[in-house]
C-alpha cells in the first residue's frame, strides 16, 4: 500500500471516491484524524484527514448501514477516554473498514511547520501513532514536502437516477 501524497502530482486540492475508514483517532478535545484508504490511479493508497467533530459527525452518517452504530462507537469512546490519543480501529473481521459509498471528498494537503518557533523545545516524549509504512517517512522528509495528512474541503455525494 502507498502513500497517497506519494501518487498526487502537485499539491492543489483534489478528489477521492472509495474512501474506507480504517481507523479513528482522537488527538484532544477538537480534534480528531481519520486513518482510511483509497483506491486512485488503480491502487490501494492510505491516508490520513485531520477534521473536526462536526466533519467526523457528517462523514459516519454517511457510512450507510453502519452509521448508528459508528456514532454510538464514537460517543462511548468520549466518553470513557482518560487518556488522549485515543485509537477506534477498523480492520478487523469483526469491525471491517467502513466504506463510504457514493461519496467523494475533496482534500487539500498540509504542510508541516519545519522550524519550531523561538523560545519553543521540541517535545522529547512525543507519542506517535502511524501505520507501518509511516516509518520510511521520516528518510523521505524534505522540508516544506507536504505530509501525507489532509484537511476536508468538502464532500459530495454520487446522485444516480
Amino acid at each position: 500500500m502507498r502513500r497517497l501524497i506519494d501518487a498526487l502530482a502537485d499539491d492543489t486540492d483534489f478528489f477521492i471516491e472509495q474512501v474506507q475508514i480504517t481507523a479513528i483517532v482522537f488527538d484532544n478535545s477538537d480534534d480528531v484524524t481519520i486513518w482510511a484508504t483509497t483506491f486512485f490511479d488503480q491502487e490501494l493508497h492510505f491516508f490520513h484527514l485531520g477534521l473536526q467533530f462536526q466533519s467526523l459527525d457528517l462523514l459516519l452518517r454517511l457510512a450507510d448501514t453502519r452509521a448508528a452504530a459508528l456514532q454510538e462507537d464514537v460517543a462511548d469512546a468520549l466518553a470513557t477516554v482518560t487518556e488522549w490519543p485515543c485509537l477506534l480501529e477498523y480492520t478487523t473481521e469483526e469491525e471491517p473498514p467502513v466504506a463510504l459509498p457514493n461519496v467523494a471528498l475533496k482534500l487539500s494537503c498540509t504542510y508541516p511547520a519545519d522550524e519550531m518557533p523561538e523560545g519553543e523545545e521540541e517535545d522529547p516524549e512525543t507519542f506517535i501513532i502511524g501505520m507501518e509504512a509511516d516509518k520510511d517517512e521520516e528518510e523521505d522528509y524534505e522540508p516544506g514536502a507536504p505530509h501525507n495528512i489532509f484537511y476536508l474541503e468538502g464532500v459530495f455525494l454520487r446522485v444516480e437516477p
